[in-house]
């Protein structure tokens, strides 16, 4: 009986995948297909879009059981700023390959696969390197900036600060009692083979030399503020800021009226 439990339990968190249902070119926006080639010898899809006039590229990550498509209004928006972007979908999401359990670890290193072939292939348009994260994507560009100095800002939008609070609060919402918690996280710690507290944000922002704009509602239901705050309150001083938007929930910060002057901004310094 625990054994099933166990089995349904963790497999509630397996990311689901949908295909991409659009593509830059539905906003008229030029881009190339590549496929880069990361961790396992496994290609990621993702889109090129060159802005022409900028040394800035803008790396995308989107959020767990997203896509590249659900980053348009960031493509959209940070395009029509003359911004370099790319956006992508991590292993196991989209149209990218499969490789085995999603996991933030995996999240990172598909962004310096990334970071990799635009230094490669890209030299003009990279001279810089941003990221913005959603939700778990926050929490991966904050690690991936830990061991990938080439990354010298990174705006998060709802991420936590550790992805096993969130679960946790799931967990408890679900009524899955304490002890099957204990083994739940003892067992994804072991399949992504790192602890948990090793791979947070709040473990991790120091340690890069990115500066961060954390973007959080304090409406958010699935991600509570605290954890933006977790995550500000171990950052290095002058390193981070934090942005708490007024009766803004979990997806849809980007709504808010100058939303993208201040993304834009924080570029900008």
């Amino acid at each position: 009986m625990i054994a099933i439990l166990l089995f349904i339990t963790v497999n509630s968190f397996k990311n689901p995948a949908p295909k991409n249902d659009k593509s830059p070119a539905d906003e008229g926006i030029g881009y190339e297909e590549v496929l880069i080639p990361t961790k396992n010898k496994k290609k990621i899809y993702s889109w090129w879009i060159a802005s022409g006039n900028s040394d800035v590229c803008v790396i995308l990550m989107h959020g767990w059981g997203k896509n590249a498509s659900l980053m348009m209004p960031y493509i959209k928006n940070l395009h029509a700023k003359g911004l370099n972007l790319i956006a992508f979908d991590s292993r196991n999401h989209g149209d990218s390959d499969k490789d085995g359990h999603s996991s933030m670890i995996k999240f990172a290193e598909d962004i310096s696969a990334c970071v990799d072939y635009i230094k490669a292939n890209k030299k003009a348009e990279s001279g810089r390197v941003y990221l913005i994260g959603l939700s778990i994507g926050g929490t991966a560009s904050i690690y991936a900036a830990s061991v990938d100095d080439r990354i010298s800002k990174i705006v998060t939008v709802g991420a936590p600060s550790n992805p096993a609070d969130v679960m946790r609060k799931y967990l408890r919402e679900k009524r899955i009692p304490n002890i099957m918690l204990r083994v739940v996280f003892k067992y994804l710690e072991f399949r992504v083979g790192k602890k948990f507290k090793e791979i947070c944000a709040a473990a991790n922002i120091a340690k890069t030399k990115a500066t961060v704009l954390l973007i959080h509602g304090t409406d958010d239901k699935l991600v509570p503020l605290e954890q933006a705050r977790l995550i500000l309150g171990a950052s290095n001083k002058n390193q981070a800021q934090l942005w708490e938007i007024p009766g803004k929930g979990h997806n849809n910060c980007h709504y808010e009226k100058g939303f993208w002057d201040r993304v834009l901004l924080f570029f900008e310094k």
